[in-house]
């Protein structure tokens, strides 16, 4: 069973920067998506950034040009790096690797709750 542990969520101020990680039991490049979600209460989880096989990138608008995922595959890492945060990215945060075996397959992370806020 594939295992995510996520690290770095924490309280941060408007404006400010932070750091996930996301520590994975497997060869990332066995995934076919690797991916940063997020989710508040009442609401959808919803995709940040994913990042697929062949290089291609996903960004959703709301964090365009303040987030950037990257990935260590010496260490089967992936990041988020975000910077200017602001109040509407709190959340909880998740890391998440798909692929598609005999059918689609997909694991998370534990989650990881970042809170922005003076």
């Amino acid at each position: 069973q594939v295992q995510l542990a996520e690290f770095g969520g924490g309280l941060v101020e408007p404006g400010g920067s932070l750091t996930l990680s996301c520590r994975i039991s497997a060869d990332i490049e066995s995934f076919d998506r690797l991916a940063w979600f997020r989710q508040v209460p009442g609401k959808q989880r919803e995709v940040v950034v994913a990042t697929f096989k062949l290089g291609h990138i996903v960004t959703s608008n709301p964090v365009k040009g303040r987030f950037t995922m990257s990935k260590d595959i010496a260490e089967n890492t992936i990041t988020l790096q975000m910077n200017d945060l602001k109040s509407e990215d709190t959340a909880v945060y998740y890391c998440n690797a798909g692929a598609t075996v005999d059918k689609w397959h997909e694991y998370w992370g534990q989650g990881t709750q970042v809170t922005v806020s003076s």
